[in-house]
C-alpha cells in the first residue's frame, strides 16, 4: 500500500493557479523530499495533502483512506509538523504535549510514558513545567515534533522542519526523522535545504510554477547533468580570481576561506592547481573533487521549467 496517493490536484486562489494537476505516490516506508523554489505552491499542496485545504479537483488517499471523505480517520494515520509551531503558548510544554495525546485517543499511562521519553531525549526535563510562550524557536520546535509523534503515526508530513534552527535543534530534528523512518513511518519533507534532501530522501520531487517538474532518486537527478563537477581548494594565503582563468575551469565562487571551481574536466584543473600553486610558491591546504550536486540539478530543473 502506498502511504500517500494524490491525483490531478488543482488549487486556484482567484486568477492565481498555485497548484496546477499535482499527482504523485509516496511509498510507505520511505523518506519523500519535496522541493521548489519560494512561491512556488509546495505548501499549498501539503495542506491538500493533510485536509487542511480541500482542492478544486483532485483526490487525495492516506494509507488507502480518501481524506475529503474520510477526514478524522485519514488524519488519525499522520502527524503534521507545519513551517511554524503550533503549540499552545500558554500551556506548559508537557501540557502541549498531553492535550495532544489526548486528541489522539492514547490512554493516559501510554501518553505519560511517551512524556517521559521525550522530555529525556529532547533535553528539555528541566522546562517540562514552564510556559512555551517563554520558549526559543528551537524548544518550541521540539515541542511541535513531540506533539506529532507521540501517538508514532504511519506517515509524518514535515514543513521546513528546520528553517531557522540553531545546529543542536536542527541535529535533533534530523536525528528523529530518520528514527521515526526507522521505526516505519514514512516520512513526507518540504525544505528548502538542498543538502538535507540529498542525504535523508530517497525520492526528491521538485515542483516549480505549480507543477511537477522532476521527480527521481537524487543520485538519478544528478546524473542528469553529469557534465559538470566541481573542485573545492584553499590555499595558505588569500588569491585573486585571476587565479582561476585557465582553459577548463567554467566558473570560480569564493566560499568562505575556500574556492569552488566548476569544471567539465577535473584531471585537467586538478593538474594546473597543483602546477600553478608550485610556481607561485602557495601551499595547497585542502583539495577535494565531487560529482555533480543535488543543487546543481535543482536549479538547472527549475530554470528549464
Amino acid at each position: 500500500m502506498n502511504a500517500i496517493e494524490a491525483s490531478h490536484l488543482i488549487k486556484r486562489f482567484g486568477s492565481v493557479t498555485a497548484v496546477n494537476d499535482v499527482s504523485l505516490t509516496v511509498c510507505e516506508g520511505e523518506i519523500f523530499g519535496f522541493l521548489g523554489p519560494n512561491g512556488t505552491g509546495k505548501t499549498t499542496t501539503m495542506r491538500q495533502l493533510t485536509g487542511v485545504l480541500t482542492p478544486d479537483s483532485g483526490a487525495v488517499r492516506i494509507n488507502g483512506i480518501d481524506i475529503h471523505r474520510h477526514p478524522l480517520e485519514a488524519k488519525m494515520q499522520m502527524g503534521v509538523i507545519p513551517e511554524n509551531s503550533t503549540v499552545y503558548g500558554d500551556l506548559s510544554a508537557e501540557q502541549n504535549l498531553s492535550l495532544s495525546g489526548q486528541m489522539y485517543g492514547m490512554p493516559r499511562a501510554d501518553r505519560d510514558k511517551r512524556i517521559d521519553e521525550f522530555f529525556s531525549r529532547m533535553g528539555l526535563s528541566e522546562k517540562r513545567k514552564l510556559p512555551v510562550r517563554g520558549f526559543s524557536k528551537g524548544m518550541k520546535q521540539r515541542v511541535s515534533i513531540a506533539c506529532a509523534i507521540i501517538h508514532r503515526p504511519p506517515l509524518l508530513l514535515l514543513d521546513e522542519p528546520t528553517s531557522g534552527l540553531d545546529v543542536q535543534s536542527r541535529r535533533l530534528v534530523i536525528d528523529t526523522i530518520r528514527d521515526m523512518n526507522e521505526q516505519g513511518s514514512t516520512i513526507f519533507l518540504t525544505t528548502h535545504n538542498i543538502e538535507e534532501a540529498n542525504t535523508l530522501c530517497q525520492t526528491v520531487c521538485i515542483l516549480n510554477k505549480g507543477k511537477i517538474v522532476a521527480q527521481d532518486s537524487p543520485e538519478r537527478l544528478k546524473k542528469m547533468f553529469n557534465t559538470t563537477q566541481s573542485v573545492e581548494v584553499s590555499f595558505d594565503r588569500p588569491v585573486t580570481r585571476d587565479l582561476f582563468a585557465a582553459e577548463g575551469i567554467l566558473r570560480a565562487e569564493s566560499c568562505g576561506d575556500k574556492w569552488k571551481i566548476f569544471t567539465d574536466n577535473p584531471d585537467q584543473v586538478l593538474k594546473y592547481l597543483v602546477g600553478r600553486a608550485e610556481r607561485e610558491s602557495i601551499t595547497i591546504t585542502s583539495l577535494t573533487t565531487s560529482g555533480p550536486s543535488l543543487e546543481e540539478a535543482f536549479v538547472r530543473i527549475t530554470e528549464c521549467a
